[in-house]
This record gives C-alpha cells, sequence and structure tokens, in this order.
C-alpha cells in the first residue's frame, strides 16, 4: 500500500531528464554538471490533505534571483545524438523562456 509521497518520491526526478539507469545517471549529472539544477527536472504541484497529488516536471524553467533570472534548459541526449542540434535545441526552448521574460517585463504587449 502506496500514498500520495510513495510516488512522488520513487518517480522524481523524472527518468526523462536523468536518464537510465536512473542512480547512476544522477551521480553522472552530480559529477560533470558544473551548476545544481535546483528546480529544473524537479516537481511542481501539489499534494492535497486527503491523499490527491497533481504534479508535473518542471522543464524550461526561469528562476528569480536578486533581481535576475536565471533560465535553465535542456535536450535529450542518446546514444546517437548530434551535441551541435541538442544545443541548439537547447538554445531554443531556453529563448522561449527569456521572451515570457520580455513579453511581462513589457506587460504582455504582443
Amino acid at each position: 500500500d502506496v500514498d500520495a509521497l510513495d510516488v512522488l518520491k520513487a518517480t522524481f526526478p523524472a527518468g526523462t531528464l536523468s536518464g537510465a539507469p536512473k542512480i547512476r545517471a544522477m551521480e553522472i549529472i552530480d559529477e560533470v554538471e558544473p551548476v545544481k539544477r535546483g528546480v529544473f527536472g524537479g516537481a511542481v504541484g501539489y499534494l492535497g490533505w486527503h491523499g490527491e497529488m497533481d504534479m508535473s516536471i518542471a522543464i524550461r524553467t526561469g528562476v528569480i534571483r536578486d533581481s535576475k533570472v536565471y533560465v535553465q534548459a535542456g535536450a535529450g541526449l542518446v546514444a546517437d545524438s548530434n551535441p551541435e542540434t541538442e544545443w541548439n535545441e537547447t538554445q531554443i526552448k531556453a529563448r522561449a523562456v527569456i521572451k515570457a521574460v520580455e513579453l511581462s517585463s513589457n506587460g504582455l504587449i504582443l
């Protein structure tokens, strides 16, 4: 018998953002990534008082700290990935977050 918190602990961080096998992939991420992921790749949602839960994966995130926006985005690397293509994909995803910040700072004028 499991509850919502058990499910949350078992599923996050999501394998789609960590890789597989999950535990070793997370160890490698810790070894090679120069910046901690923070909320990126984590869960955003709620746990209710009566056992309900609704979560989503935090991807393409922007975190505001000290009046600066820190943007995080990523791509899915697999054995036959092209590093340049994946880098370009990451840049496109990050630009979407930057554009959202620009629009909000200009009063959402499209």
